[in-house]
């Protein structure tokens, strides 16, 4: 099975949740991913691509597998730093 998900990655906790009530509350999300993300997919709008199956850290790809297609997640916690998740397919 893969996966397909975009995400916002920040540091701290605190931001995550502000970021995510953004999020919620309709904001874009590509914007908000290329405004605030720390990976370098925010130049994708935080875009990840396809990815398989254990190519993710556990808590990120556990969380992915949960969700269903166009769900936004709660912060998650990573070695990384903190995750807003938007999960855009899978196949």
């Amino acid at each position: 099975m893969e996966f397909r998900a975009s995400h916002i990655l920040v540091k701290d906790q605190s931001t995550a949740e502000k970021l995510y009530e953004r999020v919620k509350k309709g904001e874009s999300f590509q914007s908000l991913a290329a405004q605030y993300s720390t990976c370098p997919s925010k130049s994708k709008g935080g875009d990840l691509g396809w990815f398989g199956e254990g190519k993710m850290v556990a808590p990120f790809e556990n969380a992915v597998r949960r969700m269903s297609v166009g769900a936004i997640s709660k912060p998650v916690r990573t070695q990384f730093g903190w995750h807003i998740i938007k999960k855009t397919g899978v196949k």
